[in-house]
């Protein structure tokens, strides 16, 4: 699987969007400025298994529906989630 890395902007734009915390596994990586500036916005990380599917218990901790400011895309989607499906059709363009 590969990495997924955010940055200071990263977390800017997820928080704007609403996002109070981001989950956290093996395969994600948050630049020293991105901690950092999470600190500052109060956002929390959570430690999750990358292989568990939260949407299987919707009110579980990790959940894509849990740790929104209320009104926050209006449980629509999950800004993590799309922003890694952006970033992941955009790479493949770049590559085709």
């Amino acid at each position: 699987m590969a990495k997924i890395f955010y940055t200071e902007r990263d977390i800017e734009d997820m928080y704007a969007r609403g996002v109070t915390s981001i989950e956290v596994h093996d395969n994600v990586v948050l630049t020293d400025l991105a901690r950092e500036r999470m600190f500052k916005l109060n956002m929390q990380t959570k430690r999750v298994d990358p292989k568990a599917h939260p949407e299987d218990n919707p009110r579980s901790p990790g959940s894509p529906h849990q740790g929104r400011r209320p009104g926050a895309l209006n449980g629509q989607a999950d800004p993590v989630l799309l922003d890694t499906v952006i970033r992941r059709v955009l790479a493949d363009k770049e590559v085709n």
